[in-house]
């Protein structure tokens, strides 16, 4: 069965980097924009850690869904994820699924991967590079 998928692999690997930075662009709306009901109802002020947060997701996961400069943008996600955790979450105790710090744990680690993989077919990155 691996053959055969495996074929899929640099479709795959696209499907999952546009999906995943499009709800992180979500996450940020969520955050910056006060849409799908914001931060207690509303936008989080601008210069908070939420606000910061959400705008740093719009702009890194529009990058990650596009593919350009993919690898900076993911590791920089990987690190606001991270931060998130041990800001957000961890204080609430250790394991993610008692703190409700799972999403950004695995977030976290799949921003990494991301970053050593690169932006495979489908991206602003492969296109360039093929162009010269």
């Amino acid at each position: 069965m691996q053959q055969i998928l495996s074929a899929y692999q640099p479709h795959a690997y696209a499907a999952m980097r546009i999906v995943v930075g499009l709800l992180f662009i979500c996450h940020g709306f969520q955050k910056a924009l006060g849409l799908f009901g914001g931060v207690n109802g509303q936008p989080a002020p601008f210069f908070s850690l939420f606000g910061i947060a959400g705008w740093l997701e719009i702009v890194l996961g529009s990058m990650i869904t596009l593919g350009v400069f993919t690898v900076v943008a993911a590791f920089f996600a990987s690190g606001e994820m991270a931060v998130a955790y041990f800001i957000g979450h961890f204080p609430q105790g250790f394991w993610p699924i008692l703190n409700q710090g799972e999403l950004a744990v695995l977030l976290c680690f799949v921003f990494l991967y991301m970053a050593t993989h690169g932006s495979g077919i489908w991206s602003i990155d492969s296109a360039r590079t093929a162009t010269g």
